[in-house]
C-alpha cells in the first residue's frame, strides 16, 4: 500500500477520479479538499501507482485520538476490483478496526466486503443506505417563496449546539465537536429570521457532500430548505466541487425538493457504514 503525498500525483488522481463519477464521488470530493488546503487533514492510500485498483481516504494518524469517535474517523473508498478493495480494507496498516470509524462509498460490493471483515473481527457494523442525488450544474434560480423577513447567512461555531440537538446522529460531545469542525472549515449556508434566529441550514462535509440539512418545524412548507440548498450548491459549484448528497429512500419530500431544483436521483446507493468495536469493560 502506498500513501500518496506528492501534490502532482494527487492532482493526477483527482483527474482520474473525475472520470469515474458518480461511483467515486466521496473519494473524489475528499481528494479535492486535500488538494485545496486539506482542512480535514486527510490522506490518500492506493494499492499501487500509477495504475491502482483501489483507493481509500482516511484521517492522518495524529488527527483522531479518541478511539470511539466515528464522527471524525472518516474513510471513503473507490475501487476497480472488489478483491483489491477487500485486501485494502483487511490491511491493518490501512484501517484500524479496533477503533470506531465510518466508511463511505457508492459501489455495490463495498458493504458486503466490509460486513464480512466486521464479522470476522467481531466488531459491530451498522449500515445506512441512501439514494445518491447529483446535480449536473448549479441549481438555477427559482421563484422564491421566502418571507421578506428571512435572510441568508452562514453558520458560526456558536450555532453548533442547536444543530447538534436537531441532528438524528447528534446529541453528544463528539457530534458537537464534529459539527463545530464542519462549520469552521467547510461551505455552509443558512436562513435566519428577522430576530437573528436560525430557521434552516445545510452543511457540507470532508467528502464535499451536502449534509445535515434541516428546517425547524414551524418554518416548513415555506421553501426554506430549497433556498438553502440552492445557496450552498452555488457555493460548491463555484469552487469546482460536485453538487451531490444522499437522501433516505423513504424521504419523499426531500427527494421532491431536490428534483424540483434539477437534482438527479441516481440508481447508485450511497453507503455509510459505521463500525464500532466491542466494548471492553476492562478499558
Amino acid at each position: 500500500m502506498i500513501i500518496l503525498t506528492c501534490p502532482f500525483k494527487l492532482q493526477l488522481l483527482e483527474g482520474v477520479l473525475r472520470r469515474s463519477l458518480p461511483q467515486a464521488l466521496p473519494v473524489y470530493g475528499t481528494v479535492m479538499h486535500i488538494n485545496r488546503g486539506n482542512p480535514a487533514q486527510h490522506e490518500v492510500v492506493v494499492d499501487s501507482w500509477p495504475e491502482f485498483k483501489a483507493v481509500l481516504t482516511r484521517p492522518c494518524k495524529e488527527v483522531v485520538k479518541d478511539k470511539w469517535d466515528f464522527y471524525a474517523n472518516l474513510h471513503a473508498t473507490f475501487y476497480r476490483d472488489v478483491d483489491a478493495c477487500q485486501a485494502m480494507l483487511e490491511n491493518a496498516e490501512v484501517i484500524d478496526w479496533s477503533k470506531a470509524f465510518q466508511l463511505q462509498g457508492i459501489q455495490d460490493g463495498m458493504y458486503e466486503v466490509a460486513k464480512g471483515i466486521a464479522e470476522a473481527r467481531h466488531v459491530h457494523l451498522k449500515p445506512y443506505l441512501y439514494q445518491t442525488c447529483l446535480h449536473p450544474g448549479p441549481p438555477a434560480s427559482c421563484q422564491s417563496r421566502l418571507k421578506s423577513d428571512f435572510h441568508f447567512s452562514v453558520l458560526n461555531p456558536s450555532h453548533a449546539p442547536i444543530l447538534n440537538n436537531a441532528w438524528d446522529f447528534g446529541g453528544n460531545t463528539r457530534s458537537l465537536r464534529y459539527l463545530e469542525h464542519l462549520i469552521r472549515y467547510f461551505p455552509n449556508s443558512c436562513l435566519m429570521n428577522k430576530g437573528g434566529q436560525l430557521v434552516s441550514w445545510s452543511l457540507s462535509d470532508p467528502f464535499a457532500c451536502m449534509a445535515h440539512g434541516y428546517t425547524f418545524s414551524q418554518y416548513r412548507g415555506q421553501g426554506c430548505i430549497q433556498a438553502v440548498i440552492q445557496s450552498i450548491s452555488k457555493k460548491l459549484h463555484a469552487s469546482g466541487f460536485p453538487v451531490y448528497c444522499g437522501v433516505l429512500p423513504e424521504n419523499q419530500s426531500s427527494k421532491q425538493a431536490l428534483k424540483h431544483q434539477g437534482f438527479r436521483i441516481l440508481l447508485e446507493i450511497y453507503y455509510m457504514l459505521i463500525v464500532t468495536p466491542v466494548i471492553n469493560l476492562k478499558e
